[in-house]
């Protein structure tokens, strides 16, 4: 067992066979349906979300990750002799890594053995630097190591995405409701980006398949020719395209490795079905 363990949360939605594989842990956010609480990926998964959300008359509410969620994590990899890195979804989209802090004040006789990351991201933007800090973690760094690679990760890793529809951001805070109608009216697929641990828009296009095209064409000039490049699609009910899109940039920039999940249903609840993303990372 490496002396580094790397926590992080739901949202990232990291491929569980490399979860397993590298020993990550993952912390869920909580996922509120009317009178029920189901943890994100863990008792509400991506398929039964999706199926229930096209015929509920109730709309999804998300919260972060419990104080006692990460308390508990953390208690259970220290007590396995582990240094704990923990990286989660930006501080600036959920109260995720303040539940972090608040779980390690708890811990007075652990608190110099657990280091917690902003990832100023969601989704594999997220997951990227996860993957990372994993890896040398299994190579055996240290705490402080795995640390800077995380953040060095970080700083190279970005996502866009398109949304079929503004109103589930709408409905969750994220943008006002003059944009989202207008976008309705006008058949609009935005284009948006996490910029700084925030979502903002890019672009507007008429269609969708023009703005996953264009999509294309904007991580082209953010990569700019860094090498290697690693490239994850995810999305909401919407794998074919997601599939297709992989692929197209599989052919377009030679990555070293590229990745393909489902967003997660807190996620998913936020950006609405039929969002497609592009996560990348360079230079690591």
């Amino acid at each position: 067992m490496s002396k580094v363990a790397v926590l992080t949360d739901s949202t990232a939605y990291i491929p569980s066979a490399l979860q397993q594989q590298l020993n990550i842990t993952v912390v869920p956010l909580t996922l509120i349906w009317g009178e029920e609480s189901y943890e994100d990926g863990v008792d509400m998964m991506p398929d039964d979300f999706y199926k229930r959300m096209e015929n509920s008359k109730v709309i999804p509410t998300t919260s972060q990750a419990t104080i006692a969620s990460m308390k508990n994590a953390f208690e259970r990899l220290l007590a396995e002799g582990q240094d704990v890195l923990g990286i989660f979804i930006s501080s600036k989209l959920s109260g995720t890594v303040e539940s972090a802090m608040q779980a390690r004040e708890m811990l007075p006789k652990g608190q110099d053995r657990i280091a917690i990351l902003d990832s100023l991201a969601t989704t594999m933007a997220l997951g990227w630097p996860v993957l990372t800090a994993a890896r040398a973690a299994e190579a055996g760094e240290c705490l402080v190591e795995c640390q800077k690679l995380a953040e060095k990760a970080r700083d190279q890793t970005g996502v866009m995405f398109v949304v079929e529809t503004l109103e589930y951001l709408r409905r969750g805070g994220r943008i006002g409701g003059a944009q989202a109608m207008l976008g309705t009216i006008l058949n609009i697929k935005p284009l948006l980006e996490l910029q700084d641990g925030r979502i903002e828009s890019v672009e507007k296009i008429r269609t969708k398949g023009k703005a996953l095209s264009r999509m294309l064409d904007l991580v082209e000039e953010k990569v700019a020719g860094r090498t290697p490049i690693r490239l994850a699609t995810v999305h909401a009910n919407a794998e074919a395209e997601a599939l297709t899109l992989l692929e197209t940039a599989r052919q377009r920039f030679n990555p070293i490795e590229s990745l393909h999940s489902p967003l997660s249903p807190v996620i998913g609840t936020h950006a609405g079905p039929g969002t497609v993303a592009l996560a990348f990372m360079t230079g690591i």
